[in-house]
């Protein structure tokens, strides 16, 4: 479905409007949006489409690699495909009812790995999908690990295909595609000893990988499987000694330290975040890994990019279209989000964050020594659990917040707990009780933002 056609485009001139079902371009019928973006790259298009019950043909005339200038609905045009695996860690099964239906959709689909970086199991993957992937060159992928024993695999994914499964990952790498991989660290059932083996044989078995993310378990009030806990404090601690140690493994063989833990591991134990350079490049950034060494960068000028937030699967979601594969959403410019009344550029000033965020850019924004300059931690009680990163931030837990605060008084809002202009449980910023600004989250942005009015 065509939700935006640029003006002055070559879709404009051949007659195309927002609301025309796409059908076929030059005879073909586009799965998805990578197929979608090779047809529209071509020369004079011959479009077949729907209007208002009709059907139509146009020719757009246009030159190869001139852009097509229609925005469609979705990124999936057949059906996402669903994941099969039932793991009790998993964080959609942790959602608490009533939400939008868009947010349960779970999915294992290596094409939305490729587009969004959500991270697939593989254990849907086929033959055809290799071949597909490695024909066109869909790189990097995305995969969780998890645990490389077959039999603990299958457990943990709940899912007697999980044993087999990193076969894929195999033939991935023999055929040259990048792929990062995902370890969701559950304490008592795949760390430790377990994890030691586990990155043993990314060693031995799987050398080729980009990266490994190891990521905490994230539970919400609403878990209900009795054997996912939160890490203690020792079992944080361990986890963080453990990836030292392979870090220093995976230099001496590979030259690359391979494995980084999340910047939360460091939070719960209190450790300094490695050096920046010790991130090799940030190349995880969106799993969480260097997110606190790369906003203190931006924040104090030494860095020459920002790199913002790229809209995943909870950041890309939308209110769900006729469509059931177009739930994940593609959009090719931000989000927009209503106008709001702005207090004055000299008035207080309030930044609002989650409480793991408030951590972070507490001691930065403390060495500006602005003292009408405070951060204001949002516990996450719509979640709660150890829900506690800024991206899953909601609208009820911010007006349960600034409730309390003065008004007048400046407060600004991190745009990566909104989508379309909604938190994630629905509300706007038009419920919120305090006009808030929204704010790029990146360290510049906030930098730039909390600069005296000129």
């Amino acid at each position: 479905m065509v939700v935006n056609i640029s003006a002055g485009s070559a879709a404009e001139a051949a007659g195309l409007c927002a609301g025309d079902e796409i059908v076929a371009l030059n005879g073909q019928v586009p799965r998805d949006i990578i197929e979608w973006r090779l047809l529209v790259d071509e020369a004079d298009l011959d479009v077949d489409y729907r209007r208002g019950g009709l059907d139509l043909s146009t020719t757009v005339s246009k030159r190869a690699g001139e852009p097509f200038g229609a925005e469609v609905s979705s990124a999936v045009f057949d059906r996402v495909r669903t994941c099969d695996n039932h793991c009790e860690f998993c964080f959609i099964y942790q959602l608490p009812k009533g939400m939008r239906r868009s947010l349960y959709l779970k999915d294992d689909d290596y094409r939305l790995s490729f587009l969004y970086g959500n991270f697939t199991t593989l254990t849907r993957f086929t033959e055809a999908d290799l071949e597909r992937v490695v024909t066109e060159r869909l790189s990097p992928l995305h995969v969780s690990i998890h645990a490389t024993d077959p039999d603990l695999r299958a457990r943990m994914l709940r899912n007697p295909r999980g044993g087999m499964s990193l076969r894929w990952l195999r033939a991935l790498l023999d055929h040259g595609i990048a792929v990062r991989g995902q370890i969701v660290l559950c304490p008592g059932v795949n760390d430790g000893a377990a994890l030691d083996r586990t990155l043993a044989d990314v060693l031995d078995r799987y050398p080729e990988l980009e990266s490994v993310a190891v990521v905490p378990l994230g539970l919400s009030r609403f878990n209900t499987e009795s054997s996912m806990r939160l890490h203690t404090l020792d079992e944080a601690n361990a986890v963080l000694d453990a990836i030292d140690d392979w870090q220093d493994v995976f230099l001496r063989v590979l030259g690359r330290r391979m494995v980084f833990a999340a910047d939360e591991y460091y939070l719960m134990t209190g450790r300094p975040f490695p050096a920046a350079d010790a991130y090799e490049g940030f190349g995880m950034h969106e799993d969480g890994i260097g997110m606190a060494r790369t906003f203190e960068q931006e924040f104090l000028g030494l860095a020459h990019t920002t790199t913002g937030v790229q809209r995943g699967f909870f950041a890309a979601v939308d209110t769900p279209p006729p469509n059931p594969a177009a739930y994940t959403g593609l959009r090719a410019g931000a989000a927009t989000s209503p106008v709001t009344l702005r207090s004055r550029r000299d008035a207080p000033i309030g930044v609002l964050t989650g409480e793991f965020g408030a951590q972070v850019i507490g001691p930065l924004v403390a060495s500006l020594g602005h003292r009408d300059v405070r951060v204001i931690p949002v516990r996450n009680e719509f979640f709660g659990g150890n829900t506690a990163v800024t991206g899953l931030m909601v609208g009820a837990d911010l007006s349960r917040v600034l409730e309390a605060e003065p008004p007048g008084h400046r407060y600004l809002l991190p745009d990566v707990c909104l989508s379309e202009g909604r938190f994630l449980d629905g509300t706007t910023l038009a419920d919120l009780p305090r006009p808030v600004e929204v704010v790029p989250t990146d360290g510049a942005a906030l930098r730039a933002a909390l600069e005296p009015a000129a």
